[in-house]
């Protein structure tokens, strides 16, 4: 790795300590009673529009996926753009369905999604499937956003063996922890916008500066292989890359807000209108990931592989540190440090807001509902509390012994996971029909399947489905999630003839989805 980088460190670590004092000074923003655990967990549930934005923004947009999306157009080319209609697709459904959410959520005080599932179906067990679901598929997420934070530290370059390689990823983890203990979802809120406004700078600053640079866009186009710049055409008896991109957006848009740190968010918001207002602002991230992913191939463009100064960084972090040997060749230190920084909060935002669902999943719908049922709200909030310092300390763990390409295949699997509680939570918005433990069996079916699938095809996101002699490769999620509907469909009237109850539980009523 190359040398350390002293101007780009210096700006790197006063920003971190800047949005270390913002961590701890946000447990007196909006002030509550950080012993319930709405006030820790949910901010109050007072965060408008404005903070909204910038929450789920920094919560979605995460530092893996300034690393990643660019990475992927850097190594695969062109398929690495189905980030941006995913987004633009999960915006509707997040409009159409997650207000509703909201209001049902805040008239009967619902945490998670798991507290919905309970409330509309009364089934603890299925709701422990969505709860056990959520924690599992968000684990290896929070581990990958510290392979964002890996990559710009040796980019830095901050090396070492053993202990002292690994000695700063602890020490930001360290702060994390701390600050999340202490301020709840209100630290990472209110470094979300220091983070975002970070992001959109070096995005914007990349998009202008580099293709200046590097002779305009007609030049870098013209660098990029052409087996790059187009998915490739199907051959015959196939839907090849076209179904692939489609079904990868289209699956991705449908488990996006399923995510706990994604309701997370969204419960936080102070209004049904608040979260429609944000469906209809966030595809400005979407504009932004247009641009990260162009980031791409203007490292091909500007040939940062074959730099000598970046040999050792390729061959410790692979295409995952295209961006920072683009932006270390293309910006002065200065520049390189505030883009590092924001690469670097972008981890430490999404990872607070993911330990935090995760540990209101497990209070809520684990601890509550199956060992302690009558807890106080301050210990309620404190088990809380210490279950966000066990999931954080479990990534750290997780990617400083375990090879990082574990956790990104366990996040490839989290995606199919998370995806099989679309019929509980999305479909159960809108209705009652479903038999309880129907869903139970469906997602049970869907989460087998579904990894076998994975496995069979060496755990990659596609599997090539053959019907009737045709091959269509497809996104195993969204192939998955229909396979679990349909049992869930064709189980309900089965299991309601063999019931005595004729009236199924809901302690929801139609009129608590609207205002």
């Amino acid at each position: 790795m190359q040398d350390v980088n002293w101007t780009a460190l210096t700006i790197f670590v006063l920003l971190f300590a800047f949005i270390t004092w913002l961590g701890f000074a946000a447990a007196n923003w909006r002030r509550g009673d950080l012993d319930l655990l709405h006030e820790w967990g949910l901010g109050g549930r007072r965060f408008g529009t404005f903070v909204t934005w910038f929450l789920i923004g920094g919560d979605l947009y995460t530092a893996y996926t300034f690393i990643a999306v660019p990475a992927l157009a850097f190594g695969a080319g062109a398929v690495a753009f189905f980030a941006v209609p995913y987004t633009i697709v999960a915006y509707p459904i997040f409009f159409l369905v997650f207000p509703r959410i909201w209001y049902v959520c805040h008239k009967h005080h619902y945490i998670t999604a798991g507290d919905f599932v309970r409330g509309r179906f009364g089934n603890r067990w299925l709701a422990l499937a969505v709860t056990v679901t959520g924690i599992v598929a968000t684990m290896p997420y929070i581990a990958l956003q510290l392979v964002g934070l890996q990559v710009v530290i040796g980019a830095l370059g901050v090396s070492g063996t053993g202990l002292a390689a690994d000695l700063p990823l602890v020490i930001a983890f360290v702060i994390l922890a701390a600050f999340t203990y202490s301020s709840g979802l209100r630290a990472p809120a209110s470094i979300a916008i220091v983070k975002d406004l970070l992001i959109y700078l070096t995005a914007f600053a990349a998009v202008i500066a580099i293709p200046i640079q590097l002779g305009g866009f007609g030049k870098i186009f013209a660098a990029v292989p052409a087996q790059k710049l187009l998915l490739a055409t199907p051959g015959p008896n196939t839907t090849g890359a076209y179904s692939a991109y489609a079904t990868l957006a289209l699956g991705s848009a449908l488990a996006l807000f399923l995510y706990p740190h994604s309701m997370t968010g969204i419960l936080s918001a102070s209004s049904g209108r608040a979260v429609r207002r944000n469906a209809a602002l966030l595809p400005g991230y979407s504009f932004m990931l247009g641009l990260l992913a162009l980031v791409g191939f203007f490292a091909l463009a500007a040939g940062v592989a074959g730099l000598p100064e970046f040999a050792a960084g390729f061959k410790q972090f692979g295409n995952n540190f295209a961006v920072p040997a683009l932006f270390l060749h293309s910006f002065p230190s200065w520049f390189v440090g505030i883009a590092f920084a924001a690469i670097g909060i972008g981890a430490l935002v999404p990872a607070a807001i993911m330990s935090i669902a995760s540990a209101n999943l497990y209070t809520r719908n684990i601890h509550r509902e199956f060992i302690n049922p009558n807890p106080t709200d301050k210990q309620e909030a404190q088990m809380a509390k210490w279950v966000s310092l066990i999931v954080k300390f479990g990534a750290l763990v997780f990617i400083v012994f375990v090879p990082t390409q574990f956790a990104i295949y366990l996040q490839l699997l989290g995606g199919i996971w998370i995806i099989q509680t679309l019929p509980s939570v999305i479909l159960g918005a809108y209705t009652r029909w479903f038999n309880d433990w129907a869903l139970l069996v469906g997602w049970a079916v869907g989460i087998i399947v579904g990894t076998a699938m994975a496995a069979a095809v060496n755990l990659t996101p596609t599997f090539p489905l053959q019907i009737a002699g045709f091959t269509f490769p497809g996104y195993t999620a969204l192939y998955t999630v229909i396979l679990n509907v349909i049992v869930a469909a064709v189980l309900t009237p089965v299991f309601n003839a063999l019931t005595a109850q004729r009236t199924p539980f809901d302690e929801t009523a139609a009129s608590d989805y609207y205002a």
